[in-house]
């Protein structure tokens, strides 16, 4: 009967350092915890790493779109369960902490292959005949990432470059980047390549003139 009440007591004070650390702790239990967190060296150390465990599980639920059954298990993580005594809180927090971690992880990978991709193949103009190139396009919450891969482009350097841009059906071009030289390419857009789906990468070169060249080296369509 005595461990099952040291149990219970160790249960609920570990409960109320994960409250404490999410902020669902009640306001009346809060400042009597944090009073003896401060005289307790062993409850810092338990207090603080729910914090880093709740912190970053917030962080990654907050930066990526999560399924909502994953969000459920991370909430559900963060809520507190039944634990062992104090005296064996560090090795209960050392398992809790990796499988938050493990979860973390799993909200980026899962965002990553759900999110929503586009598609260009990049032909050549008669400009460099033989130049090729493919595009992929990855909606995020700054805007659509852009990679492009090019093939067969002569590197142009100093005051000459690459440019890349979308245009819509009425003409509107916009700009999404400049390169040297084609391979492992990373460009933004902040419009859509859904309405803006003409990609295309003209020579230019620092003249003052913010306008298109006109030369355009590879062409393609977003899909």
């Amino acid at each position: 009967m005595r461990r099952g009440r040291e149990d219970e007591a160790g249960t609920a004070e570990l409960a109320e350092l994960t409250a404490l650390a999410d902020g669902s702790l009640a306001p009346d239990r809060r400042a009597a915890l944090e009073a003896r967190v401060a005289a307790d060296p062993e409850l810092a150390g338990l207090l603080a790493e729910q914090q880093r465990a709740v912190g970053l599980a917030r962080s990654a639920a907050a930066e990526v779109e999560a399924p909502p059954a994953l969000r459920r298990r991370i909430e559900a993580d963060q809520r507190p369960a039944r634990r062992a005594p104090r005296r064996r809180g560090l090795l209960a927090i050392g398992i809790a902490v990796p499988a938050i971690l493990a979860i973390a992880l799993a909200v980026q990978l899962t965002s990553g292959t759900s999110a929503e991709t586009l598609h260009a193949a990049l032909a050549p103009t008669e400009l460099i005949p033989g130049a090729t190139g493919e595009a992929t396009m990855t909606k995020t919450a700054s805007g659509w990432r852009i990679e492009l891969d090019a093939t067969g482009l002569p590197r142009r350097e100093g005051a000459l470059f690459y440019q890349a841009w979308l245009r819509n059906p009425a003409g509107v071009l916009v700009p999404i980047g400049t390169f040297n030289e084609g391979q492992h390419v990373t460009l933004w857009a902040g419009v859509s390549p859904k309405e803006y789906a003409s990609l295309s990468v003209t020579r230019e070169q620092a003249d003052g003139n913010q306008a298109s060249s006109g030369e355009r080296v590879l062409v393609g369509t977003a899909g």
